[in-house]
């Protein structure tokens, strides 16, 4: 697991994967839900989001809470006056949040396929 991350990598990429996992739950999941016939693979694909979405809470969470921690490092970067290399610390809460955020991602990349 890694401790540390770049303003960059937060804005440029973790950021951006999240919300395209939130937009998957949000509508493709919903979308599937709502066209399943099947009473077995319906309950299957609801606790399927239930489980996604309290992930995504939880990263949320963790995300705002890093984001505030750095918010002037955070803040420098977006107006071209900070270093978007610049690496962050993570608390263990936000380690797990990031390491959740990219493995949750990939599930819903291959889901989505």
């Amino acid at each position: 697991m890694t401790d540390t991350i770049s303003v960059h990598d937060i804005t440029h990429d973790l950021i951006p994967r999240f919300q395209a996992t939130e937009r998957l739950v949000d509508n493709t999941l919903q979308d599937h839900i709502e066209r399943c016939a099947n009473a077995a693979e319906r309950v299957g694909l609801e606790e399927l989001q239930a489980e996604f979405e309290l992930k995504l809470t939880m990263i949320r969470m963790n995300l705002e809470h890093l984001m505030s921690r750095y918010a002037q490092q955070m803040k420098a970067a977006r107006q071209g006056g900070g270093n978007s290399n610049a690496s962050l610390t993570l608390d263990a809460h936000e380690t797990v949040a990031v390491e959740s955020a990219r493995m949750l991602y990939r599930r819903a990349q291959e889901l989505a396929t």
